[in-house]
């Protein structure tokens, strides 16, 4: 969706793309099961799960680049054979444009997943590896149990400053991090040795990382948002019971913008439910 400065929201980029239908033919002009987008220097990037209602791929996962000054596809930048797995659920990416990487995780599948750009192949890394892996399978919320079964790697940062790759298991309280440059040039047996356990931290869905280091997460069983600052303290930024479910996390300006995405409350539809975008003012 593209929400237009009078607050209308219409289809990105249009109608079409975003009208595929289980049992429909599929192409790379449709959108089949989108689960995150990012937006950097001027493009973006949606990544299709091609994984519609969680049951199993169809496709390979791919990644549609749109030019956000004319709303037009300019690149598709499909996931290789092996990268990932029939149950795969490609949940989050981040672009590193200076070396030419997409980083992103698997919350059904435990795993990294990362795209050369340059030689457009994808490969997996820390498959089954205890820090992309769930460590429960459930969340309290409201004093009721959500899920019954593990959410793995699911939210991701990329710190350009550090060449440091963040990221986080959704059903899981530890945030882990591994050196980049160390995922696009290492062998398995070097990038595990690479792994860092960071915090104990709250049950997170999205996270982002500002310019002064102090990295976002939602903590989705208090409706909160916290961040760790860069001295390791974590901080509560708000707290309030209509920020529900934190997610999509992204800053313009000094403002962090998320939406709540009443994930927790979808049931058997999500139709009649409402997806409020929320900004709030960074920490000086």
């Amino acid at each position: 969706m593209e929400i237009s400065e009078n607050k209308v929201s219409v289809p990105y980029p249009d109608t079409k793309w975003n009208s595929w239908k289980p049992g429909s033919a599929i192409s790379d002009s449709l959108f089949v099961a989108v689960q995150s987008v990012v937006a950097k220097n001027n493009k973006l990037y949606v990544l299709d799960t091609r994984n519609p209602l969680w049951k199993g791929v169809v496709d390979n996962p791919r990644i549609f680049v749109f030019d956000l000054k004319t709303n037009s596809l300019i690149d598709v930048l499909k996931l290789s054979d092996g990268s990932f797995k029939a149950n795969s659920y490609t949940n989050d990416l981040r672009i590193d444009d200076k070396n030419g990487f997409i980083y992103m995780t698997d919350s059904n599948e435990p795993g990294l997943i990362i795209f050369d750009k340059k030689n457009r192949k994808s490969r997996r890394v820390l498959d089954q590896h205890y820090s992309t892996s769930a460590e429960t399978d459930h969340l309290m919320i409201d004093g009721k149990k959500w899920g019954s079964k593990p959410v793995h790697s699911d939210g991701i940062v990329f710190d350009e400053t550090r060449d440091k790759l963040f990221y986080h298991a959704l059903t899981g309280k530890t945030l882990y991090s591994v050196s980049a440059k160390t995922l696009r040039e290492g062998s398995e047996q070097e990038i595990e040795s690479s792994v860092k356990k960071e915090a104990l931290t709250p049950s997170p869905d999205g996270m982002i990382l500002d310019k002064r280091g102090n990295l976002y997460m939602a903590d989705l069983e208090k409706h909160a948002i916290v961040f760790i600052s860069p001295k390791g303290e974590l901080k509560t930024l708000v707290k309030n019971e209509s920020v529900e479910w934190a997610d999509t996390f992204s800053i313009y300006g000094s403002y962090l913008y998320f939406t709540n995405s009443n994930i927790h409350r979808v049931g058997s539809g999500a139709e009649d439910l409402s997806y409020p975008v929320f900004k709030i003012k960074l920490p000086e």
